[in-house]
Order: structure tokens, then sequence, then C-alpha cells
């Protein structure tokens, strides 16, 4: 069965009666939502993941977000939660959005999170398909991480615009 979003404009404002199907062109006008979520540690390190190697886009690489696209009738927070405990096994008790990014070439809107937890390092779980590694790191080794490395650098740079 087809993953199935709800269509939105550019300003994060949802159409009613159109349905968009994962794997097919965006009509053209219309966006999808991504939830991403930063995990931070109570101890100031911040949560990595590295993406399945067999990934089309960025495999082997690593991220500093959980997330995906939000699924029809999902608003932004119920997509987060469900991206986090699919992708980490945490369950939210604390999201905080950090900010809105719409990304015009690739017809994206991202609602950014950013969730602060004092779970025990060793209890991630990672989701089958999706990352095959993850580790913590401190603010100082996640900055010195390159675009060889990493997936994308969006995160990192609102980690040091909102100095979080």
């Amino acid at each position: 069965m087809p993953e199935l979003w709800d269509a939105y404009d550019n300003h994060f404002n949802r159409i009613n009666d159109i349905t968009l199907v994962r794997g097919e062109p965006l009509p053209e006008g219309l966006y999808h939502l991504v939830s991403e979520i930063i995990v931070k540690h109570t101890d100031g390190t911040y949560l990595i993941m590295q993406r399945d190697f067999r990934k089309h886009y960025y495999g082997g690489k690593w991220e500093l977000t959980a997330g995906g696209s939000v699924l029809k009738g999902e608003n932004p927070l119920t997509g987060a939660i469900r991206e986090l405990k699919e992708e980490t096994g945490l369950i939210a008790d604390d999201l905080k959005e950090i900010a809105k990014i719409a990304h015009d070439a690739h017809r994206t809107l991202y609602v950014e999170y950013l969730y602060i937890t004092d779970c025990r390092k060793d209890s991630i779980v990672l989701q089958e398909g999706e990352t095959v590694d993850y580790k913590w790191v401190d603010r100082n080794s996640l900055f010195e991480m390159n675009g060889d490395e990493l997936a994308s650098a969006r995160a990192i740079k609102l980690i040091k615009e909102l100095n979080i």
C-alpha cells in the first residue's frame, strides 16, 4: 500500500481534498511535509544515526535528526512523535518546535523539533532499513563533521543559530 501524504502550500497551509502519493511527482505548487527531531541528551551530547547503506539518498551518511514524512491525517507533532519512536525507540514526552523551513527546490516543508532526554544512551533501537548505527557526540565533534560524513547540514545550522 502506498504511503499517502496531505498536500500543503509553501506557507505550511494544508490543502483540503488533495492527497499526495510517495514516489509520484508532486503537482506544481504543492509541497509535502516532513518532521525532523534533533535528540539532545541532558549531558549535552547529540544523537546521530547512520543511514542504511541501501538507502537511495545519502546511504551510509550520518544524520542528526530522526524524522520523515508526515502521513495523511497527521499533524507535524504527531508525525514527529511517530517517527521518533519508529527510528529510535524513544517515546517523546516533550518536543519543542524550533523552526519551520521551506525547501522550494524539493517542494518539501520541514518542521524541526528539539527533544531533550535523559534516556539510557544504550537504549536506542534502530529501524530496520532506515539506520544501521548510532552514536552520541559532543557539540565540538558534531561541528567538525563535514559534508562527506553528513546527510544534511540543516540541523547543525539550527544548533549553531539557536545555540541549542
